[in-house]
């Protein structure tokens, strides 16, 4: 819910937070994806328009690269016991399934360089995302670029990997 309402966040009660949550999975579409391991969710990315994450427009270093009706994959989790197991690969990649599905021209990512500064990341790591294809689109911050995977549109209208 940061990425959706900033600050405010942090002054709500969890419960409130929570329902804000519950709501906008409801009314859809859906605020990401999950991956699981037998029963139990292991990791979970949050993939929407970027519309829907208005608190990235107020972060000078994220503001919009172009007026492209780009998806978002704004953050990622991964519960630390399945970390460096390839979760987040997976997520990236149902991600880019749902934008692509969504037919979404590029999915966007703001991840970390940790080639340029070492750091924990809720983001995920450039290098993972270019693996998966991103390319950097824009660098307003050194350690923080923002990486984009193009889809293409056939004659049908129907979106492809480019």
């Amino acid at each position: 819910m940061y990425g959706r309402i900033g600050s405010s966040y942090r002054k709500r009660p969890g419960e409130e937070n929570k329902a804000a949550f519950r709501q906008a999975v409801e009314n859809g579409p859906s605020p990401g994806v999950l991956v699981f391991n037998g029963d139990k969710a292991v990791g979970w990315c949050q993939v929407t328009p970027r519309d829907a994450v208005p608190w990235l427009d107020r972060l000078w270093g994220l503001r919009r690269v172009d007026d492209v009706p780009v998806w978002s994959l704004s953050c990622l989790y991964v519960r630390k016991r399945y970390r460096r197991q390839g979760v987040t690969s997976h997520l990236i990649a149902a991600a880019l399934e749902t934008a692509r599905r969504a037919h979404a021209p590029a999915l966007e990512a703001y991840p970390f360089d940790a080639d340029v500064s070492p750091s924990a990341s809720g983001s995920g790591y450039a290098s993972t995302f270019a693996r998966a294809g991103f390319s950097v689109v824009a660098r307003n911050v050194p350690a923080r670029p923002i990486m984009r995977y193009y889809f293409k549109q056939n004659a049908d209208g129907d979106v492809n990997y480019e």
